[in-house]
């Protein structure tokens, strides 16, 4: 099998097993086993940890106009209650400090649970990248096949085309 990819990686790729990168190497043996079979698509397997998946729903809760609509809402309906309807027992006036506090905790919980999100994404993404760049070199590999076998199948065919037509009784 190993000779095998050896010879694909000098007659596809013009250069030595030893010169072809990690991914050339993969995706010659993966021919040489005449595998080729695509992965699973990205996301077919949910292998997400409880955590992340909870990152993920809050990141995209959290960047929803239903989030923005009810953030909105609730301070509108905060600050209502405490200037006007509870002018006189207000449990947090004017300034409003407790909101204030609810707010920043909010944020510092937020952020940390969206940056989880997209790191996770940014690997999902290198991964898919690392995955297309792998198939577009096996696509690149049979069509150089492909056109092997065309340059072969011309240099048959030439010499017959050349022959004078047989002449009909």
């Amino acid at each position: 099998m190993k000779h095998r990819a050896h010879q694909l990686a000098l007659r596809f790729l013009g250069k030595e097993w030893d010169r072809a990168d990690e991914h050339e190497r993969r995706v010659l043996l993966a021919m040489a086993e005449q595998i080729g079979k695509r992965r699973d698509a990205p996301g077919s397997r949910d292998a997400r940890t409880t955590g992340e998946r909870v990152a993920d729903k809050v990141a995209a809760f959290g960047g929803s106009w239903t989030f923005i609509g009810i953030f909105v809402a609730t301070l509108l309906a905060w600050i209502a209650l405490n200037s006007w309807i509870l002018a006189s027992r207000a449990f947090d006036p004017y300034p409003y400090i407790l909101l204030n506090l609810l707010l920043s905790c909010l944020a510092s919980l937020q952020a940390p649970v969206i940056l989880m999100s997209q790191n996770r994404q940014a690997a999902n993404d290198r991964q898919r990248a690392e995955e297309d760049y792998e198939i577009n070199l096996q696509a690149e590999i049979e069509i150089k096949a492909l056109h092997e076998k065309l340059d072969q199948l011309a240099d048959q065919i030439e010499p017959l085309l050349r022959k004078e037509p047989i002449p009909r009784k």
